[in-house]
């Protein structure tokens, strides 16, 4: 039955029985079986986030945990079940998406602040609680940013590179359980992968490939070496650097892949030490020559180790027994892999000097970005499909080649929307199709918005 409210797209919890729009979620079963699986480990609160294992702002289906036992989609939340309720909380950009998507046994906090979900967890869970959540979904939290020194002025990009809630950490959490008599508790084994089973989308398979070095300006053999020489030159001499963000590894070996969709990364860890590389991923998802070109130093100091994914932490829990030091960003590593390492073996930055290299662009980099926004500007092409000059030639920008995409869009307006069959979600499609047919594309950055009125 329909609720007295006027609106019928938002949930109204106060009738009885409680009135759910088409696109809320029933998630009875989902919180029914978390809860039984967080009595069998004597947990009273767990906590939920909406990221993954390596602190991404856009994650695939299979990391969409918050998403699937809510029923909410957006990009940005923490919900927390105990044995009694359930909440979310998220931020105002969400807060009317959430009133459609979330069923009744779920209460819509609407603020993000650690703070508030602190003292909700203490007023839910009695002295003596455990509140557990995955370790391997929660990075350390925000140490002091130290920026690199050079004599010369160079293209830096400052803008945060996430937009995940800043407090939302394993640091925040202890600091506001500290005290209260209740026990923060990791536990390795994901609750909400345990009730998910079969029914979690698999992991992704897609080719992880080499992008070319005209793009890039830099080989992944020259980023190692200088990464070598800040480990070098830094005060402690750290013997390794551990880089858990996916950008990072894709940027340092000049590597895409699609395993998130709109951004061309792929699941990934590496450790890159004074005389040895270990990337952990699928080594059978490598094309040939990016398989080549990583493992063309081999034996020897630039010869890159594949092993598998989930190997990274027995791999760096062995490496650690050593007389070592491991230099990590904490903004991108999680707590599940920096409680394997010893304070005293442990090198701390904000950011990995991976990610701020990355940050420094080169005169090739810095070319093509004026590319992006000035036409025909004579810097040496890409070769182009189907053979090409190589010689120093106008690059033809990727707007110009958007806005191609853009005319052919419109004129098949034209001729398509007289016939009555056309809504925003088939004229998105051809609009992406368009796109995906430009040369060099690899898809778009984000889902096409489409409206018409």
């Amino acid at each position: 039955p329909q609720a007295a409210n006027a609106r019928t797209d938002i949930r109204d919890c106060s009738t009885d029985p409680p009135y759910l729009p088409p696109t809320a979620t029933d998630t009875t079963a989902r919180v029914t079986a978390l809860r039984g699986a967080m009595r069998a480990l004597s947990v009273q609160a767990y906590v939920v986030p909406a990221t993954d294992a390596h602190m991404s702002e856009y994650i695939s289906a299979r990391d969409a945990r918050l998403g699937w036992l809510t029923g909410f989609t957006g990009s940005a939340g923490t919900g927390v079940v105990t044995q009694e309720k359930a909440a979310l909380w998220t931020d105002s950009r969400y807060w009317t998406q959430a009133e459609r998507q979330l069923d009744c046994n779920w209460e819509l906090q609407r603020t993000t602040w650690i703070e508030s979900i602190g003292m909700w967890i203490l007023d839910m869970v009695p002295v003596g609680g455990n509140i557990s959540l995955d370790p391997f979904l929660f990075s350390i939290g925000r140490v002091g940013l130290t920026l690199p020194m050079c004599g010369q002025l160079p293209v830096v990009d400052l803008s945060p590179p996430r937009a995940a809630p800043p407090s939302d950490t394993w640091n925040s959490y202890r600091q506001a359980l500290q005290g209260s008599g209740r026990t923060l508790l990791p536990i390795e084994t994901n609750l909400v992968d345990q009730v998910w089973g079969d029914q979690r989308p698999p992991a992704a398979s897609g080719e992880i490939y080499s992008l070319p070095e005209e793009f890039t300006g830099s080989s992944w053999q020259e980023k190692v070496a200088r990464i070598r020489q800040e480990m070098e030159q830094h005060v402690r001499h750290p013997t390794a650097v551990l880089l858990s963000g996916l950008e990072e590894t894709a940027w340092l070996f000049n590597l895409r892949g699609d395993d998130i969709p709109y951004n061309p990364v792929f699941y990934s860890y590496t450790l890159l030490t004074n005389t040895s590389i270990s990337l952990f991923v699928g080594e059978r998802r490598l094309a040939a020559a990016a398989r080549s070109s990583l493992r063309a130093g081999c034996p020897g100091p630039l010869c890159v180790e594949l092993q598998e994914y989930g190997q990274a932490p027995d791999h760096l829990r062995q490496y650690v027994q050593g007389n070592v030091t491991v230099w990590l960003g904490t903004e991108y590593t999680t707590y599940g892999l920096y409680s394997l390492i010893p304070q005293e073996k442990l090198l701390e930055d904000s950011y990995s000097p991976v990610m701020l290299a990355k940050a420094v662009k080169n005169t090739r980099e810095q070319d093509l970005l004026r590319a992006a926004h000035v036409r025909a500007v004579p810097i040496p092409a890409a070769p182009r499909r189907g053979g090409g000059c190589g010689c120093p030639c106008p690059l033809t920008d990727a707007q110009v080649r958007d806005a191609v995409a853009v005319i052919q869009y419109l004129l098949w307006l034209e001729k398509t929307v007289p016939l009555g069959e056309l809504d925003e979600f088939s004229g998105a499609q051809h609009m992406d199709a368009l796109r995906q047919a430009q040369e060099h594309s690899r898809g778009p950055s984000f889902q096409s918005i489409s409206a018409s009125g």
